[in-house]
């Protein structure tokens, strides 16, 4: 079912009432009753130390939790003149749902300036919001980005495949691309509102990267702000991060075929301006199961080898055959991962049905880099592991003339009809 609108009539008659506000802070929830009423208190209190002039509604955008998140919600004590709305949205389970709601409201109540923050932050306090909306109301940026200090086994999407694909396609050194807290300006709330992708992948998990890819090929105003650690609810890469991963690089894979003329002949990538006063907050280190990661990655190659070799030129599956039956001394380089990504979102291109069953493939592979990144960054600080993945991102920028070559293969095949095999 396609909804036209993701706010509730209940809602849309509180906000007529409303009628304006300068800010909207959003806050997309779903089952985090032990932490949304500390990032709930936050907010509130970042409103009311730094813009305490200003009209503000702060919006918990709920996927319909069934623990005790929007009672929590609701029992916080607000600042004086600050709305306070706990909705459950509607339209397809997600943060981009979610997301869509703040939107929507924000839009109405034709707010300068609307900023969304993540319901599962532990590190979030007042300073957040300053930092957050500070560029948009004084500096007239479009769109910012969060800057994290992250422990070095964190974010290992963004760290091994979203930063350093999103860098190398549009040449932008965006370090947090997924990071899920932003903030937007009037105009920029409008552009993405009105977007037709709210029933699609960006409407769940999607739609972090897609934000950030918006930004950039719109050529909005954007800058990154400094918002210290972010320790929030640690997952697993090897234990739950399965349905995030599928989700995001198939947002990220589709956004790639849909601009292709942007980033065709980027060569190269430049730095993001980084505004905000520092947050002195340290991350918190946790481990990851590294032995687990490798296993999966094996038992992948053995029950998904043959649909692999489908998918990665020859000398990319060589080196994963290689790997899948090393017994020791297990490394998938920097060289081998970027190929593999620029031979998966090739396939992609001419891959003419069930594309996500495309990506799921890619999942063991996945694994296997991270277990990699985590032994090459074991005995480092998180200081050098940050440098590790500097690195790694430039040898993207380095191989996309490899990017280049697959892509044009991959035309070659749409133009002849012979496309990429499909799996059974």
């Amino acid at each position: 079912m396609k909804y036209l609108t993701a706010l509730r009539d209940e809602v849309r008659n509180r906000i007529e009432l409303i009628e304006h506000a300068d800010l909207v802070v959003g806050i997309p929830c779903y089952n985090n009753q032990a932490t949304i009423g500390h990032v709930l208190k936050q907010v509130s209190l970042g409103l009311h130390q730094y813009y305490p002039e200003k009209r503000c509604v702060i919006v918990v955008s709920d996927g319909g939790s069934v623990d005790d998140s929007r009672e929590e919600a609701k029992a916080v004590q607000v600042s004086p003149f600050q709305e306070v709305i706990v909705t459950i949205y509607r339209g397809v389970p997600g943060k981009g749902s979610a997301l869509r709601a703040v939107l929507e409201l924000a839009r109405f109540l034709k707010a300068e300036a609307c900023v969304v923050v993540d319901s599962d932050l532990r590190s979030i306090n007042a300073q957040w919001i300053r930092n957050l909306l500070c560029p948009i109301l004084n500096d007239d940026y479009q769109f910012v980005a969060p800057y994290y200090r992250r422990f070095k086994l964190d974010g290992t999407i963004t760290n091994n495949i979203v930063y350093n694909m999103n860098r190398a396609l549009y040449g932008k050194r965006v370090r947090q691309p997924i990071g899920g807290d932003f903030a937007f300006s009037r105009d920029v709330v409008s552009e993405i509102y009105d977007q037709d992708v709210w029933d699609t992948e960006v409407g769940r998990f999607g739609i972090d990267i897609w934000l950030t890819t918006m930004a950039i090929v719109n050529r909005f105003k954007i800058c990154q702000t400094r918002l210290g650690a972010k320790i929030h609810d640690v997952k697993d890469p090897g234990a739950s991060l399965g349905p995030m991963f599928r989700q995001v690089v198939s947002t990220l894979f589709s956004l790639t075929e849909q601009y292709r003329d942007y980033w065709w002949d980027t060569r190269g990538s430049e730095d993001i301006p980084l505004v905000g006063d520092e947050i002195n907050h340290e991350p918190e280190p946790f481990p990851i199961n590294v032995d687990n990661l490798v296993d999966s990655f094996r038992n992948g190659y053995r029950q998904f080898g043959p649909l692999w070799k489908n998918v990665l030129s020859e000398g990319s599956f060589q080196r994963v055959r290689e790997l899948a039956e090393e017994s020791d001394g297990f490394q998938m380089d920097d060289r081998t991962w970027s190929h593999i990504l620029y031979d998966a979102v090739s396939t992609y291109h001419c891959w003419s049905m069930n594309r996500f069953k495309l990506v799921e493939l890619l999942t063991p592979l996945y694994y296997a880099r991270v277990a990699s990144f985590a032994r090459i960054v074991k005995n480092m600080s998180d200081e050098e592991a940050e440098q590790e993945v500097e690195r790694q991102a430039a040898c993207f920028e380095e191989e996309k003339t490899y990017l280049l070559e697959r892509w044009q293969m991959a035309d070659e095949m749409i133009q002849s009809g012979s496309f990429c095999g499909q799996p059974e």
